[in-house]
């Protein structure tokens, strides 16, 4: 499947590329041969593949969510310049 200069040339516009005359026939040759290797890709038999999102199976990808860090509102505030019971008080930006 040949690539046409025109369409060389729109897929330029929208990458919002300023090709050289050497770049448009060093991309046209690049994008050709992507596209020889998909239209090969597209003749492989895959009617008994299932299809799937992961490559690896994620059941165990993810932790329990437990707490492992008591919250501490002392420790937390200790450090602050200015506190307001359990809370970090800051100055008013609106009115």
């Amino acid at each position: 499947m040949a690539l046409t200069h025109e369409e060389l040339l729109g897929v330029a516009t929208l990458a919002r590329l300023r090709l050289t005359p050497t770049e448009e026939e060093q991309l046209a040759n690049q994008l050709d041969k992507i596209l020889q290797y998909m239209a090969k890709l597209s003749q492989v038999d895959t009617k008994d593949i299932e299809p799937f999102i992961h490559t690896v199976d994620p059941a165990n990808s993810l932790r329990e969510d437990r707490v492992t860090n008591q919250p501490n509102a002392e420790g937390i505030l200790a450090n602050a310049p200015a506190r307001k019971e359990t809370f970090f008080q800051v100055p008013k930006i609106l009115e």
